[in-house]
């Protein structure tokens, strides 16, 4: 079946913003057209009312909870949240019980994803048995059974050997590794960032060095290895002259953001609250704006939500003894148009980093407004405001800082392979 959408406000991230219609014919972008062009007949129509037409957001470093804890999030519900925040494709993480380190357990969450979830699913798979940096995983089968890429998440392996030859085997195989720039020592116990208002807090902290430190560890391998190698979540700005040098130097180096250290701070913390809980720690102002920036200015690469289920028991505890993470797929997209309604940069290089860049690092066809490009899609209304209701978001755990929070954009329609998944009441 043709759909055609059209009198839509196209967010092209490589040809930037105008108004026109897109044809979709068999899960594929058949054709743009511009505002002028000639329309074709198709099976069903769907009026955009002028509102924002983008490919689906490709959201990297979504925790489901399969197997092991299904209680806190399974593919059903995450797809789910998924579809309704314009995430067309989750690639997800390896950090479960057990862990995602077997071609078996690879190919056991493929299976749930692909018999139950509504968006796309893509498994990276660890870099050492069970996450521990002690001896490497079966890079070759894992690839071979469909990981997309190798991590061991916020475990950060100390053992420069070790690390080293799992670099090393990855960039003969051609994998892509996502590493955690946090020293490990440091960071051990803090839930804080080091400063006045941690120690007004009376919470342990660590210093934004702990994770400069690391980075400057990991661009040296990179640079012995040659691997190609992506920083999962920067949130420093101490951090960002050294990946500005590794690029410089052409590392094949790419970075990420989490989305709440793009529109949270430090001093959402105050209250001890554990919703605000994530890691790394939230950072002073001034480092919120440079992270911004620097998506702007197209230094960090990729934007993230970093989904992460928490129930309310893990939550529900003193700061230092509470988990950490927050739930991210329903609110990443209008968490993020507050950095285009802020100035930091205009929407077709926000969905450079939502989009075209996952879709670069990871091989994949789409991210792309272009013929031929899968038709993973989201409509959206850039200004639509509301006011975040946590209980009625589809994650299974409500874990948000967003809470009660007023927001801008909402998600309107979700298309995966040209299937409508999601529209909004």
């Amino acid at each position: 079946m043709t759909v055609l959408l059209t009198n839509a406000r196209l967010i092209d991230p490589e040809n930037g913003e105008r108004f026109g219609s897109v044809l979709i014919e068999d899960g594929q972008i058949a054709r743009v057209f511009s505002d002028v062009d000639a329309l074709p007949k198709a099976a069903e129509v769907i009026d955009c009312a002028g509102k924002c037409l983008a490919p689906g957001i490709i959201d990297i470093g979504v925790k489901v909870c399969e197997p092991g804890e299904r209680h806190k999030e399974s593919f059903r519900t995450a797809g789910d949240a998924a579809a309704a925040g314009g995430v067309t494709t989750m690639v997800v993480r390896p950090d479960t019980e057990p862990a995602v380190d077997s071609p078996e357990t690879l190919q056991f969450a493929a299976r749930r994803a692909a018999d139950v979830c509504k968006v796309k699913v893509l498994p990276m798979a660890a870099l050492t048995k069970d996450r521990a940096g002690q001896e490497m995983a079966e890079i070759g089968f894992l690839m071979d059974a469909g990981a997309v890429a190798f991590t061991d998440c916020d475990f950060v392996n100390r053992n420069n050997k070790i690390f080293g030859r799992c670099l090393s085997y990855a960039q003969m195989m051609g994998a892509v590794v996502i590493g955690h720039a946090q020293e490990p020592v440091m960071s051990d116990g803090a839930c804080a960032t080091s400063g006045p208002f941690a120690s007004k807090l009376g919470l342990p902290a660590v210093s934004v060095m702990a994770e400069r430190m690391q980075l400057e560890r990991d661009m040296a391998m990179v640079e012995m290895t040659g691997v190609t190698y992506h920083l999962d979540q920067l949130s420093a700005a101490v951090s960002l002259p050294v990946l500005e040098r590794a690029k410089a130097a052409g590392l094949p180096v790419t970075a990420g953001v989490s989305i709440h250290h793009l529109t949270l701070n430090e001093l959402d913390i105050d209250g001890y609250r554990t919703f605000f809980k994530v890691k790394p720690p939230l950072r002073p102002e001034e480092d919120r704006v440079a992270m911004a920036d620097a998506v702007g200015a197209g230094l960090i690469d990729i934007i993230s939500s970093m989904h992460t289920p928490q129930d309310e028991e893990s939550k529900r505890l003193p700061f230092e003894e509470a988990a950490s993470g927050a739930v991210g797929l329903e609110t990443l997209l209008p968490a993020a148009m507050s950095l285009v309604h802020a100035g930091h940069m205009d929407l077709a290089t926000l969905w450079k980093a939502l989009s075209l860049n996952p879709a670069k690092l990871l091989g994949l066809d789409g991210g792309r407004l272009a013929e031929g490009a899968p038709a993973d899609l989201v409509v959206f209304d850039p200004d639509k405001p509301f006011v975040m209701d946590r209980f009625a978001l589809k994650s299974r755990c409500k874990n948000t800082p967003f809470d009660e929070r007023r927001m801008q954009g909402a998600v309107l329609r979700t298309f995966v392979n040209g299937d409508q998944v999601y529209a909004r009441d």
